[in-house]
């Protein structure tokens, strides 16, 4: 999409905006796709649709290395055609609403986590994005960020990225550089492929020893169990 302007603002400001149908761009930020899911987006998107992690990135998502963190990050395969849609989106709107990745659902905001290394306090900013073709903050509605976060259901999306960030910064502070292709192919599987990483868990010889089954049946605890031993891989 176009280049947006960027003002900062707290968790308690108001700003008017909405999205629905009625809005005149509905549907207009779901093409010129650049849409990253994060490992909870994965689980949430693939469970809406009733079907496996492995099944789910052969057929929506592409598979690219950061240019900083030099770890595989995924996105969200665009329609074919030149306007690059969604492939989840129709004319009456998203049709994976229920599981829509967490993009999508803080749109217009934007929240950056930073902790630091000292005393790892974490402290959280916020910031709005106006792009171009959004006619939302146009819209009578008026609520604060902290309401608008909390009317997308975002907090265990939030939980769950902010261990991804975690797990980011040991591998750039304590593993700079490229991955060797074990490691690269472990990072994939615990993050992006939850069924893919209990299929695994299965086979003999494998590390992962001792879980409970309420942990290895359980998408959302097997990804944290998951995330804490990439913490101990990069530290």
């Amino acid at each position: 999409m176009e280049d947006g302007i960027i003002k900062e603002v707290s968790e308690n400001e108001r700003f008017n905006f909405d999205c629905q149908c009625q809005v005149p761009c509905f549907n207009q930020c779901c093409r010129d796709l650049n849409q990253f899911l994060t490992p909870y987006d994965i689980i949430r998107i693939k469970n809406h649709l009733n079907i496996s992690s492995t099944f789910f990135l052969e057929q929506y998502t592409e598979t690219h290395i950061g240019p900083q963190t030099r770890l595989p990050v995924i996105t969200i395969k665009p329609a074919a055609g030149h306007e690059r849609k969604c492939p989840f989106v129709t004319p009456l709107g998203c049709s994976v609403y229920e599981g829509r990745p967490s993009s999508c659902r803080m749109y217009p905001v934007i929240r950056v986590l930073s902790r630091s290394r000292e005393s790892r306090e974490t402290h959280i900013r916020y910031a709005l994005i106006q792009e171009p073709h959004c006619r939302g903050f146009e819209q009578p509605r008026s609520l604060t960020v902290k309401e608008w976060m909390s009317g997308q259901e975002l907090e265990p999306f939030n939980e769950m990225n902010d261990l991804m960030m975690d797990i980011i910064s040991l591998k750039t502070r304590h593993m700079p550089g490229y991955l060797n292709d074990d490691i690269k192919r472990l990072f994939f599987t615990i993050c992006y492929d939850i069924d893919g990483f209990r299929a695994e868990i299965g086979k003999s010889g494998n590390p992962f020893i001792q879980i409970p089954d309420s942990v290895i049946d359980d998408d959302v605890e097997l990804l944290r169990f998951g995330m804490a031993y990439l913490q101990d891989v990069f530290t």
